[in-house]
């Protein structure tokens, strides 16, 4: 089998922002809120594998849905990621503790294409680094270009998207350059078929919400997705991309890198703490995390 390459694999960016330093960096430095802005498109990335992809378009778990409450979904996403990187251990207990009980619900039936189960470790590791290549993107995006020294700190600081669910810190590759050939070789497994094409093009339309914020939305929408896409991903979703769209996709965050030098950090990041700040009085209080 031929391993893709990161050039398949991953964004391409020709004129990013300068560094901004050289100092050691973590993914916690990534949570700048601008950087929410691949969120869709991580979302394609993920269920881009067939069990995630139908784990999720045939979950009977309405409340967590993000077709049937695309803000709570939003939220309790957000929130994974703030506990997961900027959380205590405690932090992160409490909130696996939630998300195993919506997980025990999502198994295939028999009349699924494809056999899955939310409790799988190697289909949690593929959604969390997901996760990791989303925020190293948009870090690099936003903050210039990672030095190799700075890349492996980022990068082991990122084990958490996943072991604070099941994956076992043992199937987090060792080193960053380890975690190219496990992703590398992962996205050999990208496929979608019309089931999860239907449900993307349902997100990426907004559906979900009222249609009177859709007109101008949805144009946004589909142009930032497509853009953090990288070739694989967008061949598997059937969607094109230009030379002239990645011009203007360039320049545009060349804007708001240069915009994001400017905000504090309580602007940039504050929405993460204060997530962390209320799934912390949701525990303290009994109250549901999810």
């Amino acid at each position: 089998m031929t391993v893709l390459s990161t050039e398949q694999t991953r964004i391409r960016i020709t004129h990013r922002t300068r560094r901004w330093h050289d100092r050691e960096v973590t993914v916690a430095d990534a949570m700048d809120f601008w950087s929410f802005a691949a969120g869709a498109a991580n979302v394609v990335m993920q269920l881009s594998w067939p069990e995630v992809g139908h784990g999720v378009a045939e979950s009977t778990v309405v409340s967590g849905s993000l077709m049937h409450h695309p803000w709570k979904r939003a939220r309790t996403t957000f929130s994974y990621l703030a506990v997961a990187i900027m959380g205590t251990d405690a932090d992160r207990l409490a909130y696996r503790t939630a998300v195993d009980g919506a997980h025990r619900q999502v198994r295939s039936t028999p009349q699924s294409p494809v056999r899955y189960s939310a409790f799988d470790r190697d289909l949690q590791m593929w959604v969390a680094a997901c996760l990791y290549v989303g925020l190293e993107d948009t870090y690099q995006l936003l903050r210039g270009e990672l030095t190799p020294a700075q890349a492996e700190m980022f990068y082991q600081s990122g084990a958490t998207l996943g072991t604070t669910l099941q994956v076992q810190q043992d199937q987090w590759p060792a080193t960053r350059a380890e975690f190219d050939d496990y992703w590398n070789a992962a996205c050999e497994r990208v496929a979608m078929d019309e089931t999860v094409r239907g449900y993307l093009d349902d997100l990426l339309g907004l559906r979900m919400v009222t249609g009177a914020l859709r007109p101008g939305s949805v144009p946004l929408l589909r142009f930032l997705t497509t853009g953090f896409l990288a070739p694989v991903f967008r061949e598997a979703l059937g969607v094109t991309w230009t030379d002239r769209r990645q011009r203007q996709f360039e320049r545009l965050f060349l804007v708001v890198a240069f915009a994001n030098r400017f905000l504090p950090r309580f602007i940039r990041q504050g929405g993460s703490y204060l997530l962390l700040t209320d799934i912390r009085r949701r525990v303290q209080r009994g109250k549901r995390l999810i």
